[in-house]
């Protein structure tokens, strides 16, 4: 089910399945575990869409994005998990408004601008797990639409998700329970992917803006729940 939404909106298969990952396996299993998941996943929406990629954006994205996410997974593992569960919460939830302050505004963006975001997307992602709801306005701020949107956005994501789990590898945080579930939770959003392929083109913007709010107010919600117990 994660797959096939993040197949059709670009994002999504964090947002559902982080606060199912927390509660079974705690916050700081549970980033590499996801971590993992969306290697898998965004290697099926790259394959889906291999040809569509724009590779100087891409390029642009990763040269900041993927020092930034390695920062990022530094700080989160030096995090007490209870205050991890706290921020993955508060940011789903304030992702929110974020996102639709950012659709509002005609903003045209340029290489230089998706490098300075990256930095600041990439660390971001190398504690909370998933940004997907800013890189959607950013990545479509460029000017990519459908197949080029979900195909650059998922090979920049691809790179630095590869990035986070080589941090976790090099800290000793990635047992070999945790890389077998994120190998089982991934190839189950990698099929989702493909098979999202054939409906990508039927989801109104309107439907997908209240689909990716409903998604981060219920797992910002329960992630804040689970920080509570």
């Amino acid at each position: 089910m994660a797959g096939v939404l993040s197949g059709v909106i670009g994002t999504g298969s964090s947002i559902l399945l982080m606060p199912v990952l927390v509660i079974l396996y705690g916050p700081q299993q549970a980033v590499p575990i996801m971590a993992i998941a969306a290697i898998l996943g965004n290697l099926g929406k790259v394959l889906s869409w291999w040809r569509e990629i724009d590779w100087k954006a891409c390029a642009a994205y990763c040269v900041t994005a993927i020092p930034g996410a390695m920062l990022g997974v530094r700080t989160l593992l030096a995090l007490p998990p209870r205050v991890i569960d706290i921020a993955l919460g508060v940011f789903f939830v304030a992702m929110i408004p974020a996102r639709r302050w950012l659709a509002r505004r005609p903003i045209r963006f340029s290489l230089i601008h998706l490098s300075f975001i990256g930095a600041f997307v990439g660390f971001l992602t190398g504690i909370v797990v998933s940004t997907g709801p800013i890189t959607v306005p950013v990545f479509i701020g460029y000017g990519l639409v459908k197949g080029a949107f979900l195909a650059t956005e998922a090979a920049g994501s691809l790179a630095v998700y590869g990035a986070k789990v080589s941090v976790f590898e090099h800290f000793g945080a990635l047992p070999v329970s945790v890389i077998v579930n994120g190998l089982i939770t991934g190839t189950s959003i990698m099929l989702g992917t493909f098979a999202a392929r054939r409906v990508v083109t039927r989801m109104s913007p309107n439907t997908f803006r209240l689909v990716v709010d409903g998604l981060m107010l219920s797992s910002g919600l329960s992630l804040l729940f689970a920080a509570s117990r």
